[in-house]
């Protein structure tokens, strides 16, 4: 087997691929071809982790190029044998309601927005907060960092949205303010950057019943998404795209996914602003969705506030599995980097998390409604957990050793508590 030629490899590719990943790769030949017995198992685990590591596995939640190689897809009994309580960032002073992380010149940085109406920026190497950004006159409802100023001009930026109407963009390392939208003529609770032109596209979900898509290198609005009966909650992006593409054309092959208050997921798609599926089940608002990736691809995941988590299937637009066991709100969903034994490696988890206002993180099996994996609960001071994030380890040992991610969360009272 051979690694495939130089041209075929993207930029982003290429840089990642570094010279320890062949290091290990050749200690495993090594080691394999000094095993006598049960040698073709073991051989076909290296093939895969081999192929895995050349052409990586891409996570594009939040928009941001998250990169695992394949010993990040990890066993779940390993993760909770293992994890525990790491550490707590304390600073913000009341709900943390939006969480995201890159990594920007070796580093690794996680952003936060909270209603005491500050954005917050956290060194995850030295455990502290390097920066703090006090524009916004009301709620931090999401942030994100900005994809398309860190590819088109090395600009280290994050994207706030808050309830004072406005969407503000910091940049974090010469603390300040860049430039503010102030074109939302309600509040709006998420946003999300294009999947696609390196992130120049910006999605925000209004409470108008409408969604909108701005130029970040104009600020001007592009499109309005209308069809919502009451207002929309939170967006998602497609990670990939379909097979009819043209060129010169926003967003073609693309869709959009979105939950509203009333109750419904909708895709749409992105080039001509049409709906193209409407999800019903749902009893009461829609407070998160994510699309999936790889095998998962044509999957949505929502969470409620009643009290459920939902899997659907996006070529029937017919709702798959339906999870029950929080007691309260569902805030946040996320397809987590984790399988469950006895399932054969591949580059797709079949594990899904939800964090709710009854303080707990649940795992699922995406496989049956059955109880859930594993439940984190959290702090009795947290009241609640609000959003989460897996965040890849950039190094390995530690009380880490056996587990490639950490897993962040915000809470109801400020805290931002790290497991793994």
């Amino acid at each position: 087997m051979t690694a495939p030629s130089n041209e075929k490899l993207t930029s982003i590719q290429q840089a990642l691929l570094k010279k320890e990943d062949i290091q290990i790769i050749v200690q495993h030949w090594t080691r394999i071809f000094n095993i006598k017995f049960g040698w073709i198992n073991d051989f076909d685990k290296l093939i895969i982790n081999y192929v895995m590591s050349i052409y990586l596995l891409f996570l594009f939640n939040n928009r941001n190029i998250y990169v695992f190689d394949s010993t990040v897809l990890i066993m779940l009994d390993t993760f909770r044998s293992t994890c525990k309580l790491l550490n707590t960032f304390n600073g913000h002073t009341t709900c943390v309601n939006s969480i995201d992380y890159l990594t920007f010149d070796d580093c690794q940085y996680i952003c936060s927005g909270s209603n005491d109406n500050t954005v917050r920026i956290w060194d995850l190497e030295n455990n502290k907060q390097i920066q703090s950004f006090n524009g916004h006159s009301n709620c931090v409802y999401c942030v994100k960092f900005s994809p398309y100023h860190y590819y088109k001009y090395r600009q280290n930026v994050i994207c706030s949205l808050s309830a004072d109407k406005t969407i503000r963009f910091w940049d974090f390392k010469h603390n300040k303010q860049l430039k503010v939208i102030y074109d939302l003529i309600t509040d709006s609770c998420s946003i999300e950057f294009s999947s696609f032109n390196c992130g120049r596209y910006l999605f925000s979900a209004l409470w108008d019943k409408t969604i909108h898509l701005f130029d970040v290198e104009t600020s001007k609005s592009l499109h309005v998404f209308n069809g919502h009966e009451n207002a929309v909650w939170c967006i998602d992006i497609s990670p990939l795209q379909s097979n009819n593409t043209k060129r010169n054309s926003i967003g073609n092959g693309y869709t959009i996914c979105s939950g509203s208050f009333d109750k419904t997921i909708r895709i749409w798609d992105i080039e001509t602003a049409k709906q193209l599926i409407l999800f019903k089940g749902h009893k009461y608002w829609v407070r998160s969705v994510r699309y999936g990736s790889n095998e998962l691809l044509n999957t949505i995941l929502s969470g409620s506030v009643d009290k459920s988590v939902r899997l659907w299937d996006i070529r029937s637009g017919q709702q798959i599995q339906m999870f029950n066991g929080h007691t309260r709100i569902v805030c946040a969903v996320e397809y987590s980097p984790f399988v469950v034994k006895n399932i054969e490696f591949s580059g797709n988890s079949n594990v899904i998390c939800s964090g709710s206002n009854d303080n707990t993180i649940r795992f699922w099996d995406i496989r049956s409604n059955k109880n859930e994996l594993h439940v984190i609960n959290g702090s009795y001071k947290d009241k609640g957990i609000l959003c989460l994030k897996f965040v890849p380890l950039k190094k390995k040992g530690n009380n880490n050793e056996h587990c490639c991610v950490n897993l962040y969360y915000g809470s109801n009272k400020g805290f931002i508590h790290v497991w793994g």
